[in-house]
């Protein structure tokens, strides 16, 4: 789905959200309440610039509207892979982009996240995935690393991975496995403004990635070894 039907899907066809050189940016009123949207298109790849570009509006919220809700339109590649961007420090600006995500769910700001096309490796680990939730359309892709990639990085054959990918959703891509593995809160079907309303109603007071990864049989063992290392602390 094109960002321009989300929007309109979401706060309808007077919605104040533009697209400038890849980045989603703008207010839009829901409920009754103001609701700033930062974002990206066309598969973005997230370089240097584009990271600290993100930053700063998130930066921008929590300065001139403290508490605002914020929400995250995912639409990725994941970060630029190009050795201007390396040398100039895309790392670095990456992790500032994550660190004032975090600066704004600390001041008060609800943030949601919506992978609404294309979610992959570290542009989605720097919006979506810090999120008070994220959540994903049934049509998205999402994934860090393909199968022919990871059997490289891992050095174990793709049949074998392949095989493990059936039944292990930590080595499938797809949106089903990773509200499985917890990562992606609930898949947004029919109503999207229903949708959107109701996980600010149900916002989690805390990360519950893990244990929903848990319950839901996709992530079984991380819950378990993070209370192990709490315990033995």
């Amino acid at each position: 789905m094109k960002w321009q039907d989300v929007c309109e899907a979401l706060f309808g066809p007077d919605h104040g959200i533009v697209e400038q050189d890849e980045l989603l940016r703008g207010s839009a009123v829901f409920d009754g309440e103001p609701l700033d949207v930062l974002g990206t298109t066309h598969h973005a790849a997230i370089g240097y610039a584009m990271a600290l570009r993100q930053a700063r509006a998130v930066l921008d919220t929590v300065q001139r509207s403290p508490g605002r809700t914020l929400l995250l339109l995912v639409d990725t590649q994941g970060q630029r892979l190009r050795r201007h961007d390396e040398l100039l420090g895309i790392h670095r600006a990456m992790a500032h982009l994550g660190c004032t995500v975090d600066l704004a769910r600390r001041r008060g700001h609800r943030v949601l996240g919506l992978v609404y096309d294309q979610a992959l490796s570290g542009g989605f680990i720097t919006s979506g995935l810090l999120a008070d939730a994220c959540h994903a359309l049934p049509e998205a892709e999402i994934r860090v690393m393909r199968l022919p990639a990871m059997a490289r990085v891992t050095k174990l054959p793709q049949e074998l991975l392949e095989q493990l990918s059936v039944a292990n959703p930590v080595f499938a891509p797809g949106v089903e496995n990773y509200v499985a593995m917890g990562g992606v809160a609930s898949l947004w079907r029919g109503d999207l403004a229903e949708a959107l309303r109701r996980s600010l109603a149900q916002l989690p007071a805390e990360d519950r990635r893990m244990l929903d990864g848990v319950a839901r049989g996709g992530r079984k063992l991380a819950a378990a070894t993070v209370q192990r290392v709490l315990d033995a602390a």
